[in-house]
C-alpha cells in the first residue's frame, strides 16, 4: 500500500495548453511531410519494380543515413528510452550505440553479398539462396507478422498517444489520421517517398530533441549536476520496504555488473550483438534502404551517418528522461 512521503511543493507536470501559433506549427508538420512526400513520388520511377520498392537504386548516401536512423527512432523508442532512462539511467542507451558498428557490418560485408545476387526483398534472397518457394513465403508472412505486432502497431499506439495527450484528440482519430497520412505517399510514391520523408522526420527530431535537451539541462543548471539530482529524486509516493521507486546507484554507469545490473554488461555486449545483426543486416525494412543507394560507396557512407546518428539518442533522449524524474519526482511510478 502506498504511504505519502515528503509533502514538500514540487513543480507539476505542465498541462497541453494550445495556442494558435502551436496549432500553426502541427498543421505545417502535416502539410510539410505530406508535400515532401508527394514531391518524392512525382520524380520516383514507380513503372518498374526496382523503381518502385528500391527508389531505381539512385538514392545518395544523406536520405540513406537518415531514414535508416529514422526507421528505427519512432515514437515508441522515444518515449520508451525517456522512461526507462527516467527508470533507470545512461545504460538503455546501449541498444543505440550497439548499432553503431553494426551499421558498418551491414555495408561493409552484407550489401556487397546482396547487390551482388541481384535481389530486391530478403525473401528473394533466401529463395535464391537455398531454393524452393516455401521458405521465401515463410519469411515473408514472417516478417509481416512480427512488423505488424512487434512494430507498426507499437509505434502507431505511441504516436496517436502523443497526440492525444497534447491535442487532445480521440485515439483512434489520431491513429487513423497518422495512417492516412502516410499511406497517401507510401502507396503512391515506393521507398522514394518514404526515404525522404524520413529524412524530413530526422532533421525534425534531432533539432526539435537538441532544443528539449538544452531547455532541460538549463533547468536543473547543467550536467555536472545531473546525476546528483537524479539520485536525490524520490517520488513523493513510495512502497514500504521495496526499493523499486529509488534510483539506481549505477544510474550513470553504461557497463553493469552482471549479476546485480538490471542490464549486464554481458549481455549487452554480445547477446545485444547478436540481436541487433539480424535486425540491422537481415532485416527487409533496413536492408532496403542500403540497396536503394546508387553505389556500394553511397550504401557505405549512408550507414556510415546512420552510425553517427545513433550516438546520439544518449544526450538528447535518454538524458532528458532522467531529467524529467528530476523536474517531476511526484509523477514517478
Amino acid at each position: 500500500m502506498a504511504t505519502q512521503g515528503d509533502s514538500h511543493a514540487e513543480p507539476s507536470a505542465p498541462s497541453p495548453q494550445f495556442s494558435v501559433a502551436d496549432v500553426i506549427v502541427v498543421v505545417a508538420y502535416f502539410a510539410l511531410n505530406l508535400a515532401v512526400g508527394i514531391w518524392s513520388s512525382c520524380r520516383a520511377n514507380r513503372n518498374t519494380l526496382s523503381g518502385y520498392f528500391l527508389a531505381g537504386r539512385n538514392i545518395t548516401w544523406w536520405p540513406i543515413g537518415a531514414s535508416l536512423f529514422a526507421s528505427s527512432e519512432g515514437a515508441g523508442l522515444f518515449i520508451g528510452l525517456a522512461g526507462t532512462g527516467a527508470a533507470s539511467g545512461i545504460a538503455v542507451a546501449g541498444f543505440e550505440w550497439n548499432a553503431t558498428y553494426v551499421l558498418l557490418a551491414l555495408a561493409w560485408l552484407f550489401v556487397p553479398v546482396y547487390v551482388s545476387s541481384g535481389i530486391v526483398t530478403m525473401p528473394e534472397y533466401l529463395q535464391r539462396r537455398f531454393g524452393g518457394e516455401r521458405i521465401r513465403t515463410y519469411l515473408s508472412s514472417l516478417s509481416l507478422l512480427l512488423s505488424v505486432f512487434t512494430k507498426i502497431s507499437t509505434d502507431l499506439y505511441s504516436g496517436a498517444l502523443f497526440v492525444q495527450v497534447c491535442l487532445g484528440w480521440n485515439l483512434y482519430l489520431s491513429t487513423v489520421l497518422m495512417l492516412g497520412v502516410t499511406a497517401v505517399y507510401t502507396i503512391a510514391g515506393g521507398l522514394a517517398a518514404v526515404i525522404y520523408t524520413d529524412a524530413l522526420q530526422t532533421l525534425i527530431m534531432v533539432v526539435g530533441a537538441a532544443i528539449l535537451t538544452v531547455t532541460a539541462f538549463s533547468k536543473i543548471g547543467g550536467y555536472r549536476n545531473l546525476e546528483e539530482a537524479y539520485l536525490k529524486a524520490v517520488p513523493s509516493k513510495i512502497i514500504p520496504n521495496a526499493t523499486c521507486h529509488l534510483p539506481r546507484p549505477d544510474a550513470m554507469h553504461l557497463f553493469r555488473d552482471p549479476g546485480s545490473g538490471d542490464l549486464p554488461w554481458t549481455g549487452m555486449t554480445f547477446g545485444l550483438s547478436v540481436l541487433a545483426t539480424w535486425y540491422w543486416c537481415t532485416d527487409q525494412v533496413i536492408v532496403q534502404r542500403s540497396l536503394s543507394a546508387k553505389s556500394l560507396n553511397h550504401a557505405k557512407g549512408g550507414s556510415i551517418l546512420a552510425s553517427y546518428l545513433k550516438m546520439l539518442p544518449m544526450v538528447l533522449i535518454v538524458m532528458p528522461g532522467m531529467i524529467s524524474r528530476i523536474l517531476y519526482p511526484g509523477k514517478t511510478q
